[in-house]
């Protein structure tokens, strides 16, 4: 994939499938060490240890409409590239946890993309679901949280224009200002 953004889209779809009813994005970066963690955390079905270790195999998919399924392997292919790794926790019933670090310096990193972008439409195409969005640079943190922002806007949906515009500017403000 072109930027690290779509390889959180993915994995969030992955939740989303998995029945997840809240997801944890976490976007960590530290500009001194030039080191990179995206984490994807979900309370979905969960996998069995043999479905977490080979999930790393493209030819393993659940789906039907496919036989293989490149998102893991292609963001696990991301990570090692630059030095770093791509961890997998799950347990069935109770959920999963997708982590992956990478070093920010290597020539073969990546760019993050459009989190932005990629955030508000989870959001604002799955209404249904919570999602918390944190973003760290070294010591500053913002943090996004849907299961606040509905109690605000009580029955006012979240993918309507006006909110879902909105949002893409909320998040965008608040992660430039991480970089400052």
């Amino acid at each position: 994939m072109r930027e690290l953004s779509l390889n959180i889209l993915d994995i969030a779809q992955n939740s989303i499938s998995a029945g997840a009813s809240l997801i944890t994005i976490e976007v960590s970066e530290n500009t001194t060490d030039y080191t990179l963690l995206i984490g994807i955390y979900d309370n979905g079905k969960g996998m069995s240890e043999e479905q977490v270790k080979s999930v790393i195999d493209p030819f393993f998919t659940t789906r039907t409409t496919r036989k293989v399924g490149m998102g893991i392997p292609l963001f696990k292919m991301a990570a090692e590239q630059t030095g770093g790794s791509l961890e997998i926790k799950s347990e069935l019933g109770v959920g999963t946890e997708v982590r992956a670090y990478f070093k920010t310096d290597s020539v073969d990193f990546t760019p993050l993309g459009d989190v932005s972008s990629t955030i508000q439409m989870l959001i604002t195409m799955n209404t249904d679901r919570d999602f918390v969005y944190k973003h760290i640079v070294n010591e500053k943190e913002f943090v996004c949280d849907t299961r606040e922002i509905k109690a605000i806007l009580g029955d006012v949906p979240l993918d309507t224009y006006e909110v879902s515009q909105w949002l893409k500017d909320f998040i965008t403000e608040n992660t430039e200002v991480l970089y400052k």
